[in-house]
């Protein structure tokens, strides 16, 4: 589930905060709201916090990659923040090495360094 959604204008930080299951509602969601900053001239970088997460919600179109061509370009980068045993498949599905933006996983005990590196 989605529980946050916060941007900074000023740092143009978009942080997503997920827990337990993303679902496809949830992520429609999240890539509304970035495309309506994107839309508005911004360049987010996007801070996206996994709290006791247990992977994505079953069924339905994960493989749907419209959002990625039409608005990965203007995404500054992407840090992810959670259990180091989701670092690969999490890194899959942001699209890390297919996407402009950099893809950093960070493990939870390191939220100061993924803030620090998303705003680099």
């Amino acid at each position: 589930m989605l529980t946050n959604i916060t941007f900074d204008p000023s740092t143009q930080l978009c942080e997503f905060h997920i827990h337990r299951v993303l679902s496809h509602i949830d992520l429609a969601s999240a890539q509304a709201e970035i495309a309506s900053l994107v839309a508005a001239g911004k360049e987010p970088r996007l801070l996206v916090i996994l709290d006791d997460f247990a992977g994505w919600e079953k069924g339905g179109n994960w493989d749907n990659l419209d959002f990625m061509f039409t608005h990965g370009t203007k995404i500054a980068r992407i840090a992810v923040v959670g259990d180091q045993r989701w670092e690969s498949e999490v890194k899959m599905f942001a699209g890390a090495g297919f996407r402009s933006a950099p893809v950093g996983y960070f493990e939870t005990e390191r939220m100061d360094d993924a803030r620090a590196w998303v705003l680099g």
